[in-house]
């Protein structure tokens, strides 16, 4: 055969369902970024462990600024956490699911009855600033969503650091020919 006739590599289509196909791709990009990541791997499983932490608690809109907060503080991978905490944005259909169970959890372990419909309304910049609206309207919901995060958080995030550490370490092995 010439060199000018050089057989092309055969693309493989997935045959998972389009998200699911997409989620995949997404996992198995980060998933080398994460073990390419210049950093020991008690830094960087530390800070996967981390990430998944804070993805299952109910601060949304401030889990990837405490994720890379909490990591700098541990001073263990940022990039890691940062990765780790968007996982759940990746699940983002399942999470409303799990912040329920959550929220319910919580109320089961603090001992307080689960709303059986939270009723959310619109909030003004001034309801921001008024410490009686925080009180009244969010606090109650979230304390029992926090507290039910735990249960979830806390483990995932024990698993997470012993895999990704598990992980880690083996890529960095040297591989010996037999």
């Amino acid at each position: 055969m010439h060199e000018s006739q050089q057989v092309p590599e055969p693309v493989y289509e997935s045959r998972l369902p389009g998200p699911l196909a997409r989620s995949k791709r997404w996992l198995a990009a980060h998933h080398m970024t994460l073990m390419t990541i210049a950093d020991t791997p008690h830094s960087i499983a530390f800070g996967s462990a981390i990430g998944i932490f804070f993805g299952f608690t109910p601060l949304y809109p401030l889990k990837t600024l405490l994720s890379i907060a909490a990591a700098w503080v541990c001073r263990c991978n940022k990039i890691a956490a940062a990765i780790a905490v968007t996982l759940h944005d990746v699940g983002i259909w399942a999470m409303p699911a799990i912040y329920i169970a959550e929220y319910q959890l919580g109320c089961w372990s603090l001992h307080r009855p689960a709303a059986h419909r939270v009723r959310f309304r619109q909030f003004g910049l001034h309801d921001y600033l008024n410490w009686h609206v925080f009180s009244r309207d969010v606090w109650p919901t979230f304390w029992p969503a926090f507290v039910g995060s735990l249960f979830l958080a806390v483990p995932s995030a024990i698993i997470i650091y012993f895999l990704m550490r598990m992980l880690v370490s083996r890529a960095r092995t040297p591989q010996k020919i037999a």
